[in-house]
């Protein structure tokens, strides 16, 4: 029988061990290792576990043995969705609610003009797993650094190095050539790679990410490690080897509309969306497959396959990580997240663009005479709009829009030591600000409330751990707004309310639309007119929302001069100019 002062010093023991670290920091004798790996641009249809005709057997090897999510939403474009993800806050909360920053702000304390700049009253994730004692690596596209910081003279505040990562390498900017990227390491800017034959950046990253993991290994075998891996694919610039592309030859010839049809018969029989599940109509302005001419057909046929070629490469590249962490025994307590950071893109217009992403003027016989040429060094291509309707199935719209096209995502999420419902598909309602505090409790660590007698912004996500173990548990949360050039949404419970706005004119004409989403999965059945009483209540409490995350809670977008979302062509947006999207 212990006596009183064993009981003492033990009570003593378990004190000491539960303060040791700040941050409410648990130290489980077997943490997971965590891979985060964010696709760019492809939408919830574009994997094959999500009812696509891209092969992806390595992602889809994930969902068999993880979980699918079915009501993940993003932020709608890249640096929102990113900055949501790696700090469980609102974007608008912390200033990276729109793209980084060109300039500086002449007034630092304009938060309306500072936006892309993280302020110093946050941990990410990195951070917080770095003072747990997690070795932290991040690999690929940062686009979380405002653009003077670029420079190899410039500031170095918001690198990944200063946000909690002790490695890192990959391409800083919205996007970069595959074949010739802009490369930086670390806290140094390298330039530009100079074509090499055989190189693509996905393989590039992949090989620094087996590379850095087996050296952490052999350096700390007890250690676990956080790595986020943020590809290029399938963002624009589409390229790919051409032996990737080739394995799609003639598989687009039927044209976007049967592609979407087959698409949304497949996500039904493979149990990713309800069975009554409602296909809108093509999105206005979208052209018809059938009133294509034959050489239209020919070449939007072939931007396609590009795109196809270069989500089954990162898919093969994701293998090849994915072997080497079954060679090294890490897999099965690792907890891996595939996500993509919003929709499918609609940027290129109905023709696409071959010579740049968001700009030229190549005719279609131009591109028809140099096709051969599609996706390789020679192109920096981005496919037609109606390509992405067809990656959105069975949604509305695109990228950058407020409609589910436009922030639903495919969320995949694997862990064989914890997850046993493999295969399964879960319904929870879950936005991207909930993966921080995920990733958090899995490591058995929580963000702080005060650093260094400093408070810290409130953590607005909430951890989705309890959903690994039942499609039955409880979404984190039931209300959720968002906000992105001034078009707006609001999920509450059963409900979603959705706002487009036109440029200039006062908030308050804005149009809304509403969604009762148990009986209307893809939110294209709008009740307004039914439910006045429950579209107010909802616009209420998108304020509400608001005020709580956002200084100012709603102003004009300082990219107004896009305009991107216009009354007429149904909103079609014009091609942004500055391609940073």
């Amino acid at each position: 029988m212990m006596n009183l002062r064993t009981i003492g010093c033990m009570f003593l023991f378990l004190m000491l061990a539960g303060c040791s670290s700040s941050g409410g920091e648990r130290q489980a004798p077997n943490r997971p290792n965590v891979i985060v790996i964010v696709l760019d641009d492809v939408g919830f249809s574009d994997l094959g576990a999500y009812g696509s005709e891209i092969r992806t057997p390595a992602i889809d090897s994930l969902a068999a043995e993880g979980l699918r999510y079915n009501r993940f939403d993003t932020k709608a474009i890249c640096s929102a969705t990113r900055a949501s993800l790696l700090t469980g806050r609102n974007a608008q909360s912390i200033r990276m609610g729109e793209l980084p920053s060109r300039l500086k702000a002449a007034d630092p304390s304009d938060l309306s003009k500072t936006k892309g700049e993280l302020p110093d009253t946050i941990q990410t994730i990195a951070q917080r797993l770095q003072l747990a004692g997690y070795g932290t690596y991040a690999l690929g596209k940062w686009h979380l650094a405002p653009e003077y910081e670029q420079t190899p003279e410039g500031a170095r505040a918001s690198w990944p190095l200063q946000r909690g990562f002790d490695k890192y390498y990959g391409s800083l900017s919205g996007w970069t050539d595959q074949f010739r990227p802009l490369l930086a390491s670390d806290n140094t800017v390298l330039g530009v790679r100079q074509e090499t034959e055989g190189y693509h950046l996905t393989s590039d990253l992949v090989d620094h990410a087996i590379s850095w993991l087996s050296s952490h290994r052999g350096a700390s075998p007890q250690k676990p490690y956080f790595l986020y891996l943020a590809l290029g694919a399938a963002h624009a610039p589409i390229q790919a080897p051409k032996t990737s592309i080739d394995r799609y030859e003639a598989a687009y010839d039927q044209g976007w509309d049967a592609v979407r049809l087959e698409r949304f018969a497949r996500m039904k029989a493979l149990g990713v969306i309800p069975a009554s599940t409602r296909l809108p109509a093509p999105n206005p302005g979208d052209r018809r497959w059938k009133d294509l001419s034959d050489t239209e057909k020919r070449v939007f046929a072939r931007f396609m396959e590009v795109y196809a070629g270069f989500v089954d490469h990162a898919d093969a590249e994701i293998g090849r990580l994915l072997a080497d962490l079954k060679q090294s025994g890490d897999y099965d307590n690792t907890l891996i997240i595939l996500m993509s950071d919003n929709g499918a893109a609609g940027e290129a217009g109905q023709v696409g663009r071959f010579e740049h992403p968001y700009s030229g003027s190549m005719t279609i016989e131009a591109m028809d005479q140099q096709l051969d040429d599609l996706g390789s060094v020679r192109s920096s291509a981005l496919y037609p709009r109606p390509w992405g309707m067809v990656g959105a199935t069975p949604f509305e719209r695109y990228k950058v829009w407020p409609q589910a096209g436009g922030v639903r995502a495919p969320l995949i999420i694997s862990w064989p030591e914890r997850i046993q419902d493999q295969g399964a598909v879960r319904s929870q309602f879950v936005d991207v600000i909930d993966l921080a505090p995920t990733i958090a409790e899995a490591a058995g660590v929580s963000f702080p409330d005060v650093i260094n007698g400093v408070p810290q912004l409130p953590v607005a996500g909430r951890s989705i751990l309890t959903t690994f173990a039942s499609g039955q548990a409880p979404a984190p949360r039931s209300v959720q707004y968002f906000e992105l050039r001034g078009n707006r949404s609001i999920t509450a419970g059963d409900w979603k309310a959705v706002a487009m706005h036109r440029i200039g004119d006062p908030f308050d004409a804005d149009e809304w639309s509403l969604h009762f989403v148990p009986t209307d999965f893809s939110e294209s059945v709008d009740v307004a007119s039914q439910n006045p009483s429950k579209l107010e209540e909802l616009k209420d409490l998108w304020w509400r929302e608001a005020r709580q995350y956002a200084s100012p809670p709603l102003v004009e977008s300082p990219r107004a001069t896009f305009n991107f979302y216009q009354f007429g062509d149904a909103f079609l947006p014009p091609e942004p100019s500055d391609g940073k999207n």
